[in-house]
């Protein structure tokens, strides 16, 4: 699959290093809000100042973070994001799988609450117009491996010129954020028509 948006894209090591909260946290801020600093960020990852300037530099040796070129008094470092994204693929096996399988369950875990907090905080505020757009989809469809990654290609391709916008872009007058959280989940494999079967392969 290609990268529209031209994402980082994590081998194992980095994947690792990304699956802990604090520091996941703290690079969706970067991406989402732009440079910052570990005393700003940290009451809002959950983490002191000490340990948030920890993470950064964590970060930084991964080239997940780098110093942001912006004017201070020289007394805080300041951070930004080193892409507008991350992506990962499981597609070696053994060590590339589970590093992607523990960086995904912490995203899940990040992203549960995201809709709650949206219906409660930004939901009723919501104009008519924005309203009729929002909320939850949630469609199951009959597809091949193969098909699947041509829906995600076409997806993103929509998408990119968007993401690519928010990364620098021009805006379009009257342009808000908008999260969009797209959950891609196969079932598992279906065992049980070899069991009806009497176990025939």
């Amino acid at each position: 699959m290609t990268n529209p948006y031209g994402d980082i894209e994590l081998d194992p090591r980095s994947m690792r290093a990304l699956a802990h909260p604090v520091r996941l946290a703290i690079l969706s801020r970067l991406q989402g809000h732009g440079p910052s600093t570990a005393t700003a960020l940290a009451p809002l990852v959950g983490a002191t100042p000490s340990v948030t300037s920890w993470h950064l530099r964590h970060l930084a040796e991964h080239g997940l973070v780098r110093d942001a070129d912006v004017e201070s008094d020289g007394r805080q470092r300041w951070w930004e994001a080193a892409g507008t994204g991350i992506r990962f693929t499981p597609a070696g096996g053994g060590d590339d799988d589970s590093a992607a399988a523990l960086l995904s369950r912490v995203m899940f875990d990040q992203a549960a609450g995201l809709p709650d907090e949206w219906a409660r905080d930004a939901e009723p505020l919501l104009e008519p117009e924005w309203r009729r757009s929002a909320g939850l989809s949630n469609t199951t469809v009959a597809i091949t491996a193969d098909e699947l990654a041509e829906v995600e290609a076409a997806i993103e391709e929509l998408l990119a010129p968007y993401v690519l916008r928010k990364a620098g872009g021009e805006v379009a007058e009257g342009a808000r954020r908008v999260r969009l959280l797209r959950y891609v989940l196969p079932s598992a494999p279906d065992t049980t028509a070899a069991d009806d079967s009497g176990g025939e392969s």
